[in-house]
């Protein structure tokens, strides 16, 4: 490639963030010129002042609010239609390619969420970078390392999701310059950088987590902040994964979790439940928010409303609000058998609810069933939250080299008795197999709709497994395009990117 394509190729890539997305314009209303960038000199002056900075991380904050699309309803459409728990819902190929397992580098929601994710980590980056040198000096080193540590935790987020989805990732931490003729060599593989191993990304995740574990705020009772205790949670899921995997690490993390006073809501339902009767005209607001349960989570307040809501059901604020075509994230019979199978009435019932409609793409349209964790335009979204970790200790319990089976069993059992279902029996407590399987199942109910089944199945080697009995037992399922095998594990990389940035090698059996 000449210094030509070099130039020509970055342009592009800037402009469409098809390759690593490190696009200098934030969304907020702040820039280059008004943050007193420098040019011609070293150390490049991204921050001019302490509200610049200030204002660049509220920035953070506000596009992970934002970003519905990608951080909530495309991590639900992998993580649930592309496994057993739901339908693909309505009909355009972004939703029916997760369902039928007929991804490919065309698919709409694996381009979209590979841009969002890189442009994210490169806006966390030029901050990690910008807020170590700001240009009026008026930010104490305590302040520097707190604010830094929040964009690590946001950014080890990212990476963390994308490492899970795809696999071999660029890692990019350092701000690229604009090119010149000068240093077009240089700054080549700023622009087109290659992928790291998913071994050397999760390092560079371990790395974030643990710095930001020094200087993050602590967690409070405002659940939305990037916190040591977000990162102490991230690090046990983390630990969890195949490539660096160390169970004593995730039942550390958890631990650690449970001794700052997390502990699972009294009731199920206060996690999800909203207040005002379900019909139109009244607020439809959280019954329970930063809940002693809740890590992490997004608020979206009476005059801030989440569309989200809209997309997997009735909104009730607004009952009729887009509810004229199918909505996506349609629980599947087999996900509602698995309730039925152990008569749990109180999750399936915070899961899934029925109504009438206009449409009859899975079941009938006099009694059809639509998603019901986000119901309301206001109703919290949940990133992180301690039934998730405390069901992870389990996994470990069981898992670890000298299991203890019976801790593990009583854990199950606590989420188990919440549920309102019996504990687990003697036989599914009598040996590793049987009480893994229990395991599986019962995170699975647990955790049904939240974007969690698909990387449980991947992390436990269960995908061929799983998806061959949901095609063989579940009749409402679209006829699979694509055989599940372990190529199925990861996503493809978007064809733009491969095109863009050679690079970047595409993951197997796509």
């Amino acid at each position: 490639m000449n210094k030509r394509h070099i130039i020509c190729g970055a342009a592009a890539l800037t402009l469409m963030a098809s390759s690593c997305s490190l696009d200098y314009e934030p969304v907020s209303d702040y820039s280059d010129v008004t943050e007193g960038a420098i040019d011609n000199q070293e150390e490049e002056i991204i921050y001019a002042n302490r509200a610049d900075a200030e204002s660049a991380l509220t920035a953070l904050y506000q596009d992970f609010r934002g970003n519905q699309n990608q951080l909530q309803l495309d991590w639900l459409l992998i993580g649930d239609v592309h496994s057993d728990n739901a339908y693909a819902g309505t009909t355009g190929s972004e939703v029916v390619d997760p369902a039928t397992n007929d991804l490919n580098g065309t698919t709409l929601c694996v381009n979209r969420d590979w841009n969002y994710y890189m442009l994210q980590a490169a806006k966390c980056t030029k901050f990690i970078h910008g807020v170590a040198s700001v240009g009026d000096n008026s930010l104490a080193e305590s302040e520097i390392n707190t604010m830094r540590a929040q964009a690590e935790v946001l950014r080890a987020f990212i990476w963390f999701r994308m490492v899970r989805m795809w696999g071999n990732i660029p890692i990019v931490t350092t701000v690229p310059k604009d090119i010149t003729s000068e240093n077009i060599e240089e700054s080549y593989e700023s622009y087109f950088p290659a992928q790291n191993t998913e071994a050397e990304a999760y390092e560079y995740i371990l790395k974030d987590l643990e710095d930001a574990m020094k200087y993050a705020p602590d967690g409070t009772g405002d659940k939305t902040r990037f916190s040591k205790d977000v990162a102490r949670a991230i690090l046990a899921k983390v630990y969890a994964e195949k490539p660096v995997r160390d169970y004593a690490k995730v039942i550390q993390y958890v631990d650690e979790l449970t001794a700052k006073g997390y502990d699972l809501c009294p009731e199920y339902g206060d996690l999800f439940n909203i207040d005002g009767p379900v019909k139109d005209g009244f607020s439809a607001t959280p019954v329970t928010t930063n809940s002693v349960e809740s890590i992490l989570e997004v608020h979206y307040p009476v005059g801030s409303g989440n569309w989200a809501s809209w997309m997997y059901g009735r909104c009730l604020e607004d009952w009729d609000n887009s509810f004229s075509w199918a909505k996506w994230i349609t629980p599947s019979r087999d996900l509602l058998s698995a309730f039925d199978k152990v008569g749990d009435t109180k999750r399936k019932e915070q899961t899934v609810v029925y109504y009438e409609c206009n449409w009859s793409n899975y079941y009938p349209s006099d009694n059809y069933a639509f998603m019901y964790k986000v119901r309301s335009g206001y109703s919290n979204v949940f990133f992180l939250r301690y039934d998730d970790l405390l069901l992870l200790k389990a996994e470990a319990l069981i898992n670890r080299e000298s299991p203890d089976l019976g801790t593990a069993a009583d854990i199950i059992d606590r989420i188990r008795t919440r549920a309102g279902i019996a504990k687990l029996t003697a036989s599914e407590k009598s040996n590793k197999e049987s009480l893994m399987k229990a395991y599986v199942s019962e995170r699975r109910l647990e955790l049904a709709c939240e974007g969690e089944r698909w990387f449980d199945l991947v992390r436990l080697d269960l995908v061929e497994e799983t998806m061959a009995a949901a095609e063989r037992n579940d009749p409402g399922r679209l006829p699979i395009a694509v055989p599940y095998t372990k190529n199925s594990y990861l996503l493809p990389i978007p064809q733009d990117v491969l095109d863009t940035n050679p690079n970047v090698v595409q993951n197997p059996g796509y």
